[in-house]
């Protein structure tokens, strides 16, 4: 498939949501169903650890394949089995972890953008920087798969960056778990590994790839390092895991590389900002909350002006597009009354809104294509 062609997700029967539900089905969990059907795979398996390697999407495995030997042996089915499945939408890291965690559509959870404005307010969340404002318990008010597991009697662990342990993501994805340190791919081995003597399902978080492609573009040597550090890890899983246990690999989204002058800047245009009273979203997928009776004209001026570049919709035409699932009345208000999706190699920066570095950046990811939408589920059995 053209990596630049368009994706819609695959809620309840091959995405990201999927994943965490699928997996305590085959750990014998009452009631959770099993979409991805990982019963058959993984029948008879006690135990299971699942890994997010971030921004290597299915698209981007070929390109790391030389420096990730294990992973492309998963891939190639030669380790193991591999499918391709989506993401939510939009593509992004603060979605796609709480989609993870909590085995739900990003409309149903709520987390539906990496930054979002606070209903009633001229507030903008940022889900990475978040921490006790809003309330992570009511802005993300779904149980997650750990408490559920938890519940089980599963003794489920989650591995990640300890700078993030009291975050409102953190709380908001992965509530119910035991939280063990692990920044980097040695790290994050090792606390799973360990956590695989007592835990019968360990989750471990890596964000090298995602970061690397951001600074220095994909495929670059800064890139292929950190995709071979991913792959250290789960070599170094796939020789420890004890012999009931199974491996589960995925990620949270590709990404794509911008070229300079597929760049649009909203705060230099004026016929951008006109109507516009807060931006939200990130890059590649813009928010547009507008000015009362403002939509109409919000909506013509960026399709004017983006015309191939972006699919501009109201609000109600991407939630019928079914980009997020099933949305409750309580998380409508949160995406913008004007949807902007960038397509192919588009973006809309915010330079007066948001941090230089996103301008900076080489590599995103956040919309509906292929490399963006699609990828991995990798399946090891000891």
């Amino acid at each position: 498939m053209d990596p630049l062609e368009p994706v819609s997700p695959r809620y309840g029967s091959g995405s990201l949501a999927d994943i965490m539900p699928s997996a305590l089905h085959a750990l014998g969990v009452a009631g959770e169903p099993d979409p991805l059907a990982l019963a058959r795979s993984l029948d008879g398996v006690q135990r299971i650890a699942v890994v997010l390697l971030d921004g290597l999407g299915w698209h981007q495995l070929p390109t790391a394949a030389p420096s990730a030997p294990t992973i492309a042996d998963i891939a190639a089915g030669r380790i193991g089995e591999a499918r391709r499945i989506t993401a939510g939408f939009p593509s992004t890291t603060p979605v796609s972890l709480v989609t993870l965690g909590t085995g739900t559509a990003p409309g149903r959870h709520g987390i539906v953008g990496f930054t979002l404005n606070r209903p009633g307010t001229d507030q903008v969340v940022n889900h990475l920087y978040w921490t006790d404002e809003p309330d992570p318990a009511e802005w993300q008010p779904v149980p997650t798969a750990f408490t559920r597991a938890y519940e089980a009697g599963l003794s489920p662990t989650v591995v990640t960056n300890p700078a993030f342990t009291d975050s409102g993501l953190t709380r908001s994805a992965y509530r119910g778990a035991r939280l063990g340190p692990g920044a980097a791919a040695d790290a994050v081995a090792d606390e799973m590994i360990g956590a695989l003597s007592e835990s019968r399902l360990v989750y471990g978080y890596l964000p090298d790839v995602d970061r690397a492609g951001h600074d220095f573009g994909i495929g670059t040597p800064e890139w292929h390092t950190a995709a071979a550090d991913a792959d250290r890890l789960i070599t170094r899983l796939t020789d420890a895991l004890p012999p009931d246990s199974a491996l589960v690999v995925t990620a949270d989204h590709g990404q794509l590389d911008i070229p300079p002058d597929r760049r649009i800047d909203l705060d230099l245009d004026p016929r951008l900002t006109a109507g516009v009273t807060v931006v939200a979203g990130e890059p590649r997928v813009r928010y547009l909350h507008t000015q009362p009776g403002a939509e109409q004209d919000v909506l013509s001026a960026w399709r004017e002006i983006l015309s191939d570049g972006a699919d501009v919709l109201l609000r109600e035409d991407a939630v019928a597009r079914g980009w997020f699932g099933t949305v409750p009345e309580s998380h409508l208000t949160r995406i913008g009354d004007v949807v902007v999706a960038c397509r192919e190699r588009w973006v809309v920066l915010a330079s007066a809104h948001e941090p230089a570095r996103l301008s900076q950046m080489i590599a995103f990811h956040g919309s509906a294509t292929a490399a963006e939408m699609e990828i991995p589920l990798l399946l090891v059995r000891r």
